[in-house]
């Protein structure tokens, strides 16, 4: 499946092909990456990420879950993707992570959106949530710039790399706030 986001950016569903270009972008971006995704650290080698994507993949039915690559101009550029999907409740979190040569360019803003909109439309759910961790500013402000709402603060909500807790700053959207129309 393919997501057209602009004449730029597409949203394509992870592929085992997908594993070499996630891994290089991690593995490179260690830094930039590892601030605040704990995955960072404990994937050392392409077998890791191959792992990871074949999870993605051959997930059960009741498991499955849509994650994109985020790709600009045909080159990769990210992720993005649903996560802990309660079908019974409609209701899934929005996560996403970009290469730093394609941070604020608006790529995750204009890609969230246009998941909201396929989770609203085409797949029937009611609620999307965002988590970001409080310091991280740039994240905090996709959902703040698409109109989510502000719910709270999840205390020490993720546990990261040299095994602390940071507080994570959680937002929604609903279907009825979405779909004007």
């Amino acid at each position: 499946m393919k997501i057209i986001v602009d004449t730029e950016i597409e949203l394509q569903q992870m592929e085992e092909s997908d594993s070499p270009d996630i891994f290089n972008t991690i593995n490179n971006e260690r830094e930039h990456l590892g601030k605040w995704l704990p995955f960072v650290s404990f994937t050392n080698d392409l077998s890791d990420t191959e792992k990871f994507v074949k999870s993605v993949i051959n997930a059960p039915e009741n498991r499955f879950e849509y994650i994109f690559t985020i790709r600009k101009n045909n080159q990769f550029a990210g992720i993005i993707g649903f996560k802990d999907t309660d079908r019974l409740n409609k209701k899934t979190e929005l996560g996403y992570w970009l290469s730093e040569s394609y941070c604020k360019q608006g790529i995750v803003t204009k890609s969230v959106e246009k998941l909201c909109e396929f989770a609203f439309r085409q797949q029937g759910l009611n609620r999307i949530q965002i988590k970001c961790a409080v310091e991280n500013i740039s994240s905090k402000n996709i959902p703040k710039k698409l109109g989510f709402s502000f719910e709270g603060i999840e205390r020490q909500g993720e546990l990261h790399t040299g095994n602390f807790y940071t507080d994570l700053e959680v937002y929604s959207k609903l279907k009825s706030e979405f779909c004007h129309t």
